[in-house]
């Protein structure tokens, strides 16, 4: 990405299941997905990015991206010294649909442009126009114990693991309390609203694939749909079914 403007637009369109291995840039991205739903990985968390959301990278943060569904991934490769007060960490953007507009019709722009031309206002307006002020919780922090980790790759495969923090404590060679003090002090949450949380981002990536819902609540770990479409609703503001088919809908949460 040596090219002189602040912004450069790429289109890529992966299929259901494919990973784009960690890697990073010299330049700060903004992560969109238009159709399906990409989990992005990094060393410190997991974010869910389902349409109307994307997500900032900031330069050099070495990242991981798995496609859920039929990925038409739109990013943005900005120079850091295009934007100023943009955070330094990962964080999710909400995104209207002027903004979604936007972002897909810059990939259709050349990459050289001079500043102040059609294509270089069109940049200039879409920096204008990220706010980082989403409340909806897309994203897991991956704690850095040893043994919080051990709970984290054990679950990230099998969400619907049941197991109490006992249970864990004695698979991990630790106390139930050591393990809730270490989850509250590394993630900020008990390890019940983590295990929560593990199960909508994986819930998420599921209907990006077009998963019927009473199959997503089992697989995530719930005795039935009613309670799974409860959690959902609480942290989503809409019911499964209704995520990805109302614009207006995924909106509210942000």
């Amino acid at each position: 990405m040596g090219a002189p403007q602040a912004v450069i637009a790429l289109a890529l369109d992966h299929p259901d299941g494919h990973v784009i291995p960690f890697h990073w840039h010299s330049r700060a991205q903004l992560l969109y997905a238009s159709a399906g739903v990409m989990t992005v990985t990094t060393g410190s968390g997991v974010w869910a990015l389902p349409p109307l959301r994307a997500m900032w990278v900031p330069a050099l943060t070495e990242h991981q991206i798995r496609a859920s569904g039929h990925l038409s991934l739109r990013t943005l490769y900005i120079k850091p010294d295009a934007v100023r007060d943009f955070p330094p960490s990962c964080r999710i953007v909400s995104v209207s649909p002027l903004l979604r507009e936007l972002i897909v019709y810059s990939t259709t722009l050349p990459s050289f442009y001079e500043p102040g031309s059609h294509a270089g206002r069109i940049m200039s307006l879409i920096l204008e126009l990220i706010r980082f002020r989403d409340s909806v919780p897309l994203d897991l922090p991956i704690p850095r114990d040893p043994r919080l980790r051990k709970i984290f790759d054990q679950m990230s495969g099998h969400p619907a693991d049941g197991r109490t923090i006992e249970e864990w404590g004695a698979r991990v060679g630790a106390t139930g309390r050591t393990l809730s003090r270490l989850f509250r002090a590394e993630t900020g949450m008990t390890f019940h609203q983590w295990r929560q949380q593990l199960r909508l981002l994986e819930a998420l990536r599921l209907l990006g694939r077009g998963e019927p819902v009473t199959n997503i609540a089992l697989d995530v770990g719930y005795s039935s749909l009613s309670a799974f479409v409860s959690v959902f609703r609480k942290a989503l503001g809409v019911t499964p079914g209704k995520y990805f088919r109302s614009d207006t809908a995924v909106l509210s949460g942000g």
